[in-house]
């Protein structure tokens, strides 16, 4: 607390607040599309820091996490739409989205006690299909998810007579939706990462430490490996419920195609990339891989155009050629992540010391 309150750290916070408040209504100025993209990268901080309980802290391969998103962007389009006529407020649907997940990840987590790796990843993925394959089919007898076309007409955020869609006047501002949603889901961010910080520090996170590298001595010591690795499995899972209900409430729509594999493979290269079991280097992870590909999908047009006088390869697929490679480069040259952990950055230090003799 003492070095949360010395100047240094007061005039630092404050920086940071301003820019914070600042930054909507700077990404404004070239269009509402980049601040709703700004808003998906701070989703993807919730799914990131998420996913990291469970693969940076506990040391647990997840390949399935986005079943989690799905469960909580479900859980608010029938809890908050006309498919069942039901309209809960929010300060009820999302800990209904998050104990749901958190049922989900034990779920999940109880038969994969036993299993490490390859296995253990192959698993997850598994399941992660299998809820996106139940979403889309449980459309009879019963008509429950409305299958692949989807739930429509969702309610967004809403606190008594406010609401977060449409243009609003605060304090002389003018906000339109996208910047009361990115509020909203700032003053959320830091909430997790508060609880981030403290789990990390807590005895559960030194037991989770601990699993990640070396289960069997942790056993040895006491830690109930069991017990510990479904609370992993359950806390990550609740904040990939909140996240998915926030983003049902945004998009106002939701269908089974928006949790793909291919999303629980962004959000793992999203704390690999920024380093795992690092907080801050795991939200600089989701912020780039967030925005990098829709600045290559504004900028591969231009450039082709400028240098050829025409488009020779097709944007999108040259956009995740150059996503892909630069992943690759950064892996190459950074492996331990973009803003590894002390710790991690000493134990491949060490390794690489230990190679070269």
């Amino acid at each position: 607390m003492k070095n949360w309150l010395n100047p240094r750290s007061t005039v630092g916070i404050a920086l940071i607040a301003v820019a914070l408040i600042a930054l909507p209504f700077v990404v404004g100025a070239a269009g509402q599309a980049w601040v709703r993209i700004l808003n998906f990268a701070i989703l993807y901080v919730f799914l990131a820091l998420g996913l990291n309980i469970v693969v940076g802290f506990a040391g647990l391969l997840d390949l399935g996490y986005i079943a989690f998103y799905a469960v909580g962007a479900y859980t608010w389009a029938l809890l908050a739409s006309p498919h069942f006529g039901l309209h809960f407020p929010v300060w009820a649907i999302l800990p209904i989205g998050a104990v749901l997940a958190c049922f989900f990840g034990v779920l999940l987590g109880s038969p994969t006690l036993k299993l490490r790796g390859d296995y253990l990843a192959i698993v997850t993925l598994g399941f992660g299909e299998i809820v996106r394959i139940f979403m889309n089919n449980l459309n009879s007898p019963v008509n429950i998810t409305n299958g692949p076309q989807g739930i429509t007409l969702i309610d967004p955020v809403r606190f008594g007579d406010f609401s977060f869609t449409g243009t609003s006047q605060i304090l002389g501002l003018t906000l339109g939706g996208p910047q009361k949603y990115y509020f909203l889901l700032v003053a959320l961010a830091i909430l997790v990462i508060v609880i981030n910080v403290r789990l990390q520090h807590s005895r559960i996170g030194r037991a989770w430490q601990a699993i990640r590298e070396d289960e069997i001595a942790a056993k040895a010591v006491g830690i109930n490996t069991r017990n510990v690795k479904l609370l992993a499995f359950a806390m990550g899972a609740s904040f990939g419920g909140i996240a998915g209900g926030i983003f049902s409430a945004m998009q106002g729509f939701v269908s089974p195609e928006s949790f793909s594999l291919i999303e629980s493979i962004m959000v793992l290269a999203m704390v690999v990339l920024g380093g795992m079991g690092h907080i801050p280097g795991v939200i600089l992870g989701a912020v780039l891989l967030t925005f990098l590909p829709e600045a290559l999908r504004y900028a591969v047009t231009p450039v082709q155009m400028a240098l050829f006088g025409k488009i020779l390869i097709d944007p999108e697929s040259l956009r995740m050629l150059i996503f892909g490679l630069a992943l690759v480069l950064v892996m190459r040259f950074k492996p331990a992540g973009l803003w590894p952990s002390p710790e991690r950055s000493r134990e491949l230090g060490d390794k690489v010391a230990e190679g070269a003799k």
